[in-house]
């Protein structure tokens, strides 16, 4: 698949990458490759790196892992120019963002359990995704000026109108796609019942407020990407440049988790294991190193070449497990 190489369009104006880490948990090796990447690809063209820590996902926040994903970034050697900044802080700025939308008829309340949902979507075709595709049970027939403080839409979860010609979206890895979201998903979630901003919101108002160029994360967040360049769109704000890096996956072919042992990196430290070792095995994963060896950031940094990046999902197996352990420290 052809890659875009043509830098000296893209360079120039001054470009700005994130880091944002979800305070639900320790990050693992899947998180560490993402991030690790995230870093390489911003520090071979002089990028500034924006830390941001996504902590709106309510009940499965953890109170220790925003910190915690702060200092096992900073042991690995990842470092940022800006930040640490958290969503929270800015939920006036989501309201705003949702406010304008509901003026402008874009959104809309919807009352429609989890339960009708999945109800309705298992009686209509597959989506080929794992997310539920809303039927627009509630969706107005017209554009409609509404007040999103109104009182009468308390208990209401709000939806934003899904756009009806497939969205495009130039990803600088995975090549040109074209994101059917309302075949996806349908009209989709921007605000909870308590009227808190979702993820695909409060990530584009996020990247708009910090002046985000480059989104740089897993291929598995990409069918999400036509919500949030729709949203850009509705908004007014400029489309930042979409960057999809290969996921890692156990021996099963499912992103990495618990059910595959402990990958934390915080584990792996404990044990002994140095921060070289776990670049090392990043590094090899990303085909910037022939065989899995030691090395440090700024080798990643200047041996990472974006032809040689798998786009298939990396698995990471027994044998990686076993040579982080072999290295570490009696």
């Amino acid at each position: 698949m052809a890659i875009n190489n043509d830098w000296a369009a893209i360079e120039a104006a001054p470009r700005v990458t994130r880091l944002a880490p979800s305070p639900t948990g320790a990050l693992h090796l899947g998180n560490a490759f993402a991030f690790a990447l995230t870093w390489a690809i911003a520090r071979q063209r002089g990028w500034r790196v924006v830390l941001r820590i996504d902590d709106l996902d309510g009940p499965r926040i953890k109170p220790t892992a925003a910190q915690g994903a702060i200092e096992t970034l900073r042991w690995m050697g990842i470092d940022w120019d800006d930040g640490p900044h958290y969503e929270s802080s800015w939920l006036p700025e989501y309201r705003d963002r949702l406010q304008l939308l509901a003026h402008k008829g874009w959104i809309y309340p919807c009352r429609c359990t989890r339960a009708q949902v999945q109800a309705a979507a298992l009686s209509a075709p597959h989506n080929d995704t794992h997310e539920l595709t809303y039927p627009g049970t509630c969706r107005p027939q017209q554009l409609t000026s509404i007040d999103f403080y109104d009182p009468q839409f308390d208990g209401a979860a709000w939806r934003c109108r899904a756009p009806q010609e497939p969205v495009a979206c130039a990803d600088q890895l995975f090549g040109p796609q074209s994101i059917d979201v309302a075949g996806q998903v349908g009209d989709f979630l921007v605000a909870t019942k308590d009227r808190q901003a979702t993820y695909q919101l409060a990530v584009v108002v996020d990247d708009h407020l910090q002046h985000v160029t480059d989104v740089i994360r897993g291929v598995d967040l990409l069918p999400s990407t036509g919500r949030q360049i729709a949203l850009h769109n509705l908004l007014g704000f400029e489309t930042p440049t979409y960057w999809h890096t290969p996921l890692i996956v156990g021996p099963d072919g499912l992103r990495l988790a618990k059910r595959h042992g402990d990958t934390r990196v915080e584990s792996y430290a404990h044990s002994g294991v140095s921060a070289n070792r776990i670049i090392g095995l990043l590094a090899y994963w990303a085909g910037a190193m022939a065989e899995r060896c030691p090395c440090t950031l700024e080798e990643l940094r200047d041996s990472l070449r974006l032809d040689r990046l798998p786009r298939a999902s990396i698995v990471c197996g027994p044998a990686d497990h076993q040579w982080l352990l072999e290295g570490a420290r009696r």
